[in-house]
């Protein structure tokens, strides 16, 4: 399909009669690219700002992982510790699981799998995408793969890289389940958004009970519901400021943790330092049989956020997350859990409030203020991440229309989603309210994104790292020997609670994948319903129909070929814009589109026509609606368009054409040009040009060669056309630009499946309604929009 739209695209070219530049201007640009790139390279940090966003990750990105310690053992052992061995088994299969998921796997492995500082699934995802043809929405040209972020490494055709590339590709099905895949993940990660908030306010809520035994657990829950509402609240301020507010509490907890870690490890029992040795697991679990084997369920919530850990890397640089954990989080974390371990030693009966129970009498109620707080920061991790896997989500068209609100002009990762953040809320409240149980809702965990996030990383040493498949085969290994362990212990305690990310992980996905599914079909209907150029010729210079003053912008998900909405408009209207534009905004599976680098701009058709297409491209982290003069930019890439057309057309009597300055003649098709501050680049039939006033276009041959009479002549009348185009252009804009939209509608045809009527016109046609128009994404004043519509039978 992509190879017939290139083709389309061709012919276009030629029967609209273009100048055809391809051959002379379509060269390699591997020098140029490579400054770009270095250009656009993520910046470094200085060590001042990068301890500063070590400390503000720590409110971010660790409140979970850090709170665990209020309610690990207790969901361990709810039923009481029998032996004091079993302590030290269960307090060294904490040390070894900290040690092989947060720190082995996700510090040190994972998070360099970031795309450009993206983290999560989609991110990995993306990577997949730009070095496998695996994406199932086939959007993307040529062209796209020339921008400076679309950064991927090649390898050899008989590798086994490129084995597993080709057996992917083959079948639709297996890209099928890549993406659902991925989609299972994120799911997951986002139902741990509603449970984590919920554990960790409950349980340090719970606190109060310690003191006051006689207290009702209603009194805990509307306690754990008055936080929530407040946390919720405050999303709206921002990562940034919410970081700066949290980071102080959590840095204070961990160094208190730590720090009564030590004290009871030396007040009670030193002898807990034997777990660190990993015999004591293997007797753990031979002793406890399958009541030992399903405590690893109480025993996973130890690592639970780690996967917060990761979706949060768009909040903070790499580094910066990499010394808060191994400088602060790791060792605090092990001294807490050992200290806890040391005092349920000579204390086995408090094993339900072991936390509380351990902390010295003296510093108590502090502390119980420090753990109610550092407890709503360890909300804020998984809340961000889901704020950050469901904007990726929404950019790569699987996930509806949702307003994203940036929070920060220095870091773009940073952003707010407000509708989320209130279903988020009401589900928490929800669940905390349903259960009223700390334990009940740990029993809720399961690892199933772990799992996921361990077979794409699988992908991604193959397909993006080129690793040894011995490598590959350790960590893959090492990693699903842990995982599958965990998960086969959980899978105990479904029906005690773990129902309930299953079901809310289950909603989600039938969500992104009916979005996705009519996203698609809407994109095979636009491709297989499009318009032929030899019928748009056939129409001649005023398109058959009257041409008003004015510019009519037609969106379109084409970025080829002219879309069945314009015959749609011009059969039932009998009046077009005097300039036609067609528009299609287009996420790719990149980071970010650099500004210059945004706007490709061609013509359809003769001079005559005055009709052009417009693509603008963005990346999973750029947000459309920040470019709140989009129309302004557009028309100013359409300027510079017909400008560097009859520039080329003033120069056509040389065949070659070379740049001085930092260009050769190897290198020539690269053309820049600089107006003030403003850098702009256009796209002349598809290549890529862009022209610099201060290295002017010059003839590689002699000028004796030349015809110097010729060219004057000839550029002279080259700039009179150009400047009766522009202010053509130019008054059409003064009499009005009208946004045309189409607005095609899905449904299911007669014959259809009873499931697949269900899916088309029940589930996604109520996920359209209620989801933002296309009108409000792309920012289009509501006196200008004209709606387009049309059904679509799949």
């Amino acid at each position: 399909m992509a190879s017939r739209a290139e083709t389309d695209d061709d012919s276009d070219n030629n029967r609209g009669s273009m100048w055809v530049l391809d051959q002379k201007l379509d060269q390699p640009m591997d020098e140029e690219a490579g400054r770009l790139k270095n250009m656009y390279r993520e910046k470094k940090f200085s060590a001042l700002l990068l301890l500063r966003l070590s400390f503000q990750s720590l409110g971010v990105v660790y409140g979970d992982l850090g709170t665990s310690p209020l309610y690990v053992f207790y969901n361990t052992f709810p039923k009481g510790i029998r032996d004091p061995e079993d302590v030290i088994g269960a307090l060294s299969l904490i040390i070894y699981s900290l040690t092989l998921i947060p720190l082995l796997k996700y510090v040190f492995v994972v998070c360099r799998a970031n795309d450009n500082g993206q983290g999560g699934t989609f991110a990995l995802y993306s990577l997949l995408c730009r070095h496998a043809k695996v994406r199932t929405i086939p959007n993307q040209h040529r062209t796209d793969e020339e921008l400076t972020t679309y950064s991927r490494s090649t390898f050899p055709e008989k590798s086994f890289a490129a084995k597993t590339k080709r057996w992917f590709e083959k079948h639709a099905s297996r890209k099928n389940g890549l993406l659902v895949l991925v989609l299972v993940g994120t799911c997951m990660v986002i139902g741990d958004g509603i449970l984590t908030p919920a554990i960790s306010v409950l349980s340090a809520a719970g606190g109060i009970k310690v003191d006051h035994p006689g207290l009702s657990n209603d009194v805990v829950v509307v306690v754990a519901v008055a936080i929530l509402l407040g946390l919720f609240s405050m999303q709206h301020y921002g990562t940034d400021r919410v970081g700066w507010l949290f980071a102080p509490i959590v840095l204070l907890w961990f160094l208190l943790i730590g720090g009564i870690g030590i004290f009871n490890i030396w007040k009670y029992d030193s002898s807990v330092l034997r777990a660190f040795s990993p015999v004591y697991i293997y007797r753990y679990l031979k002793r406890g049989g399958k009541e030992g084997w399903t405590s690893l369920g109480g025993i996973l919530l130890c690592i639970t956020g780690t996967e917060a850990l990761f979706a949060d890397l768009a909040h903070f640089p790499v580094s910066a997350v990499q010394i808060a954990f191994t400088v602060v989080v790791f060792p605090c974390l092990l001294l807490a859990y050992t200290g806890q371990a040391s005092y349920l030693m000579m204390n086995r009966e408090h094993v339900h409030d072991a936390f509380y129970r351990s902390i010295p009498d003296s510093i108590y109620w502090p502390m119980f203020i420090v753990a109610t707080l550092a407890a709503i920061v360890a909300s804020q991790a998984t809340i961000s991440a889901t704020f950050s896997i469901i904007k990726q989500a929404h950019a790569l068209g699987c996930f509806p229309r949702v307003k994203v609100v940036h929070t920060s002009k220095k870091f773009l990762g940073q952003i707010y989603i407000p509708d989320i953040n209130w279903i988020l809320m009401v589900l928490c409240i929800a669940v905390t309210a349903g259960f009223k149980n700390q334990s009940q809702i740990g029993n809720a965990y399961v690892v199933i994104v772990m799992l996921a996030t361990t077979l794409l990383m699988t992908l991604i040493m193959i397909l993006v790292w080129h690793c040894h498949w011995l490598l590959v085969l350790l960590f893959t290994g090492l990693s699903l020997a842990v995982e599958c362990t965990y998960f086969s212990a959980v899978l105990f305690k479904v029906d005690q609670g773990g129902w309930v990310p299953l079901v809310i992980a289950a909603a989600f996905l039938v969500i992104m994948y009916v979005w996705h599914y009519g996203t698609l079909k809407r994109y095979e209907f636009e491709m297989q319903s499009k318009v032929s150029m030899a019928w748009i010729l056939g129409l001649g210079p005023s398109l058959g129909l009257v041409r008003v003053p004015g510019i009519g912008l037609v969106y379109t998900e084409l970025a080829s070929g002219v879309p069945r909405i314009f015959s749609h408009f011009i059969t039932n209207l009998p009046a077009i814009h005097s300039v036609v534009v067609f528009v299609c905004v287009k996420y790719l599976p990149v980071y970010t589109v650099p500004e210059e680098e945004r706007f490709l701009v061609k013509r359809i058709g003769p001079k005559n026509f005055h009709m052009f297409r417009c693509v603008a491209r963005y990346g999973y982290k750029d947000l459309h609606k920040k470019d709140d003069d989009f129309e302004k930019k557009l028309f100013d890439n359409l300027f510079l368009f017909v400008r560097l057309e009859y520039m080329m057309e003033g120069c056509s009597d040389s065949d070659e054409y070379s740049l001085y300055g930092q260009q050769t003649e190897q290198s020539r098709g690269p053309l820049q040009i600089k107006n003030g501050d403003t850098n702009t680049s256009s796209t002349l039939s598809d290549v890529d040009l862009t022209i610099s006033s201060e290295s002017p276009i010059m003839p590689v041959k002699s000028p004796s060669h030349i015809n110097s009479v010729t060219i004057s002549s000839a550029g002279q009348t080259s700039s009179q056309n150009e400047m009766d185009e522009r202010e053509f252009i130019n008054s059409c804009r003064d009499a009005g630009v009208v946004h045309i939209l189409g607005n095609t509608v899905i449904r299911a045809r007669r014959e259809s499946r009873f499931y697949k009527k269900i899916i088309v016109d029940y589930i996604y046609a109520f996920l359209r309604k209620i989801c933002r128009e296309n009108s409000v994404i792309f920012n289009v004043p509501h006196e200008s929009l004209l709606n387009v519509g049309q059904v679509f039978y799949v």
